[in-house]
């Protein structure tokens, strides 16, 4: 006896922009700390305290060139190495190490050699020296001036500048702990795409490759890689795997996340045993922007083909991801007041770049999914509901991650 049909599984509905937002940031665990060479250090967030590893500086020495001497003039020339009596003095140059006994060090130019009554060679004061000089301790870099061991040198927290990462350098350490930084892998897709030049009726020109990896490392992550994958199943399953050359925390895609004949991402994920998490968000443009998770713990973005779609999708939905596997907060909103009244819309949330017009949000112009031009010139993102907005009406919005 045949086998009843098996019901079609019940289509998830989209999520909202709110809660796309939210599942993103929910979906992952930030990633683990991890050391890196000081070389590495710069812009990232510190995990652990720096403490100083010795005293700074770990041993008293000269701030100037000269003589270290010990007790009144005339002083004896010592030599090299040799613990100062009173009335002795030996050469030593800015950074040298202080010899033992020195009480102060005589700049080269306030003191010079002379012969005593002996004939032997002597220093003594001269040439610019100054009524008193030195008093005890002059010229001196005591040790532990700058910070002592175990002092802490710089928070956990701290975004890292280079002077950070030169200040743990004089404290002795040669790595840092970080927090982690998601590695992202870019997938572009399509036949149609044409890297340069202009392209024929019926192919596009790629704007994903000279921008996306950009905005990606502006939002906290670090591309690892690009690829391309042609519109069939096999040479996406191909972009998709993953690299022990070149691993990956996050795979970001272009593309082929309609439902189209050429589409083959979602079929990809299936075959590769991933776990979609938004199918689908209830806005424009951007509206089918996919997040899945596969069994190795990567998770995959998929953006829509069309530019200014793709970036919103991103804005949205791979912002929050970063951030959560970077240990930052969710990106924040605002609101702005609406510049221009927005008629209902018998669809979704609209995602529109706005420009700020004395104090005012208003509407760009060449908003269009596949267009560039107005987010280029836009100051932001505006969300706007379903039922529009009154001129002067607040409205939630989002900075682009230049501004």
């Amino acid at each position: 006896m045949p086998a009843a049909p098996q019901e079609p599984a019940a289509r998830v509905l989209p999520h909202t922009w709110d809660e796309a937002r939210a599942a993103a940031y929910g979906a992952a665990e930030p990633l683990p700390a991890h050391a890196v060479p000081l070389a590495q250090a710069v812009g990232r967030k510190l995990a652990i305290d720096v403490l100083a590893l010795h005293d700074m500086p770990h041993y008293a020495s000269s701030a100037m060139d000269g003589w270290a001497i010990a007790g009144s003039p005339p002083w004896i020339l010592a030599e090299r190495g040799r613990r100062l009596s009173s009335g002795q003095a030996a050469p030593i140059v800015t950074g040298g190490l202080l010899p033992a006994g020195a009480k102060a060090v005589l700049r080269s130019e306030s003191g010079m050699l002379s012969t005593d009554d002996d004939g032997l060679p002597v220093l003594v004061r001269g040439g610019a020296s100054r009524p008193g000089e030195p008093k005890n301790g002059q010229h001196i870099r005591p040790a532990a001036q700058e910070a002592k061991l175990g002092e802490l040198l710089v928070k956990a927290g701290t975004t890292l500048n280079p002077a950070h990462v030169a200040l743990a350098a004089l404290g002795g350490l040669d790595e840092l702990s970080v927090l982690g930084r998601p590695a992202v892998q870019l997938v572009l897709t399509g036949d149609e795409v044409v890297a340069a030049g202009i392209p024929a009726p019926g192919h596009v020109r790629d704007a994903f490759s000279p921008q996306l990896g950009s905005v990606v490392e502006l939002l906290g992550g670090t591309v690892t890689g690009l690829r391309r994958a042609a519109d069939s199943l096999a040479s996406t399953l191909e972009a998709l795997a993953d690299s022990e050359d070149n691993p990956a925390d996050v795979v970001i895609t272009t593309g082929a996340t309609g439902h189209s004949t050429v589409d083959f991402l979602r079929d990809a994920i299936a075959a590769m045993g991933g776990t979609l998490h938004i199918d689908g968000i209830a806005m424009r443009p951007g509206h089918p922007t996919l997040l899945a998770e596969f069994p190795d713990g990567r998770f995959l973005v998929g953006l829509p083909g069309n530019p200014l779609a793709a970036m919103i999708a991103l804005l949205t939905v791979g912002a929050p991801l970063l951030a959560r596997l970077g240990s930052r907060p969710l990106p924040g909103t605002f609101e702005v007041a609406c510049g221009s009244p927005l008629k209902e819309y018998h669809g979704p949330t609209r995602l529109m770049p706005y420009r700020l017009v004395y104090g005012l949000a208003s509407p760009c112009s060449h908003t269009d999914s596949a267009m560039m031009r107005g987010f280029a010139a836009a100051d932001g993102v505006m969300v706007v509901p379903p039922h529009g907005a009154k001129m002067g009406e607040a409205l939630t919005a989002f900075s682009l991650p230049w501004k």
